[in-house]
């Protein structure tokens, strides 16, 4: 439910969900599937609504709630907080990029939670920075545009009602050795009912299993010049705004590296070992690496650094390399329990690698960081 903070709303994630995403987490991990129930207690929940501004039925939140409701999140069930992410990441550029139609049309269902919204940009030889894309829009003599292509890694998938979609709808161009998308690219908002729009869980993933991670197909998509996001060909410098935002996965890694934490923290109480100094200073040392990286998400969050992006590109690197950090380490603690399967520590390292892997990939945000001292 959401909480007043000042004249300003702020979501806020209750024990009942909290406890519904953490029963979850393991079943469908297990299941390589994600929990529909539990993804409509998250519809119904109002959390949903955090990146909507309040004049379209949003709680107007800024980065560092969306970064706060996310660890949240995945704390208890970090699958969910990705597709929440990405639920937060589609709806905060509909109200930056958005004609006064979308935000009419699309925004009060993102807040409400009657519309989930996915990301669909990854394909396979497009590149971690997506400057290679094979998917096309190609503009139709009586109007609009057919969408024809094929999208991997895409979260939400199957679940999503509004899909982001990056198609080529130029000749091809780049944005330079390590920039992020290419000139020519156009964003699409596609709804889930278009008969061209074809999702498949196909993908068998290590991590993440819960997210609805999978294909998308576009077969003859038609959609209409007012689904287009933006100006045609500005994709590129739609995502160049998106770190600028201050919204981090990293917050994710938090949530893990949290949950990993805990995890430790309860083996020990249970095994009676925090009366050992040693293991009490192995768990003060995790417990500092947590509450660094929750430190450089919450900087990025606040967008207090004098370059946002370049803090925003740096919290996803500390906070994923610690949080695979930490989940070692607590594996390691917790010996043949943490080597079992469905004890929890085995699918937390493979939640905190996929991280890593999400875009910008953490070798695009070296590159991203590196192109600042060059210019």
């Amino acid at each position: 439910m959401p909480g007043a903070v000042g004249s300003r709303m702020r979501p806020q994630l209750g024990p009942e969900l909290r406890e519904r995403l953490h029963a979850s987490a393991q079943r469908a991990a297990t299941a390589g599937e994600p929990d529909r129930e539990v993804l409509s207690a998250l519809r119904a929940s109002g959390l949903l609504a955090t990146a909507v501004p309040r004049d379209h039925g949003g709680a107007g939140g800024d980065a560092a709630d969306v970064n706060r409701v996310v660890a949240e999140i995945a704390a208890a069930n970090p699958s969910v907080a990705i597709i929440a992410f990405q639920h937060f990441a589609v709806s905060a550029r509909i109200a930056e990029w958005g004609s006064a139609e979308q935000k009419a049309r699309l925004l009060p269902g993102l807040a409400d939670g009657s519309v989930l919204a996915a990301s669909s940009w990854s394909e396979n030889g497009a590149g971690a920075a997506k400057q290679n894309l094979s998917s096309t829009g190609v503009r139709r003599p009586e109007g609009g545009w057919v969408l024809s292509g094929a999208k991997t890694f895409t979260t939400g998938a199957a679940v999503a009602d509004l899909y982001l979609v990056l198609v080529r709808t130029g000749a091809d161009g780049s944005g330079g050795e390590a920039a992020y998308g290419a000139a020519g690219q156009t964003f699409f908002l596609v709804g889930a009912d278009n008969p061209g729009l074809v999702p498949d869980l196909g993908l068998d993933l290590a991590g993440m299993r819960g997210s609805a991670t999978g294909l998308v197909t576009l077969d003859g998509c038609v959609v209409a010049d007012a689904d287009r996001l933006g100006p045609e060909g500005y994709a590129a410098s739609i995502i160049a705004g998106v770190r600028e935002s201050g919204a981090s996965l990293g917050a994710v890694s938090v949530g893990i590296a949290e949950a990993a934490f805990d995890l430790a923290v309860s083996h020990a109480r249970g095994r009676g070992l925090l009366a050992l100094p040693t293991v009490r200073h192995r768990l003060v040392g995790l417990a500092t690496r947590l509450e660094a990286a929750r430190a450089t998400v919450e900087r990025a969050g606040a967008r207090t650094a004098p370059d946002p992006g370049l803090a925003t590109l740096h919290s996803k690197l500390h906070a994923t390399a610690a949080a695979e950090e930490i989940c070692l380490d607590v594996a390691r603690m917790l010996g043949s329990t943490g080597y079992g399967a469905g004890g929890g520590a085995d699918r937390l390292l493979a939640d905190a690698r996929g991280v890593g892997l999400m875009g910008p990939t953490n070798d695009l945000c070296r590159e991203l960081v590196a192109l600042s001292w060059t210019d």
